[in-house]
């Protein structure tokens, strides 16, 4: 229904990418404000991170497919220019990919999340003058189906908060 770009201040050092806005989201046109949003929200206050001040968020598909499926490799391919260029504007000094299908889009990786979850990579478009650092860490709706993967979330919020801090951004 509605058109899902993006939240938080364009101005963040940290950009987060997700996969495709749910119902909630698609109500709102906000990226992450349902259930697994709150859980997102609540896991980087945690290390001092905030929408609304030190975070932006957006989706590799910019409104919900039909019947809250994954995106198809069609629809990925057709929204990755933008989502790239998006990035591009933001200019994030760190992006975190939050879940599988997110990775795949942007790093065009076969590997998935448990492989690629909590190592820092470098990540550039053709738009970029320099690669920037890149992480993945699990869906949050994927931690409410499965809270014995908190504790590797865990491990990989603490990971980010060090790897800012090392970069002059406590």
């Amino acid at each position: 229904t509605n058109l899902v770009f993006g939240d938080g201040n364009p101005n963040a050092k940290v950009m987060l990418v997700g996969e495709a806005p749910g119902a909630d989201e698609d109500r709102l046109g906000k990226p992450f404000v349902g259930l697994s949003g709150q859980l997102l929200d609540k896991m980087f206050s945690f290390i001092g991170l905030e929408r609304s001040k030190n975070i932006y968020i957006s989706n590799v598909i910019p409104w919900r497919p039909p019947g809250n499926r994954t995106p198809t490799p069609q629809e990925t391919a057709q929204c990755l220019p933008f989502i790239q260029r998006h990035i591009e504007l933001i200019n994030p000094e760190l992006l975190i990919m939050v879940g599988g299908t997110s990775i795949k889009a942007l790093t065009s990786s076969n590997d998935g999340i448990v492989r690629l979850r909590g190592k820092w990579k470098p990540y550039q478009t053709e738009g970029m003058s320099s690669p920037i650092k890149s992480t993945a860490i699990f869906h949050p709706a994927y931690l409410l189906r499965s809270p014995g993967q908190k504790r590797e979330t865990w491990a990989d919020l603490l990971n980010i908060k060090h790897t800012l801090a090392e970069m002059g951004h406590a």
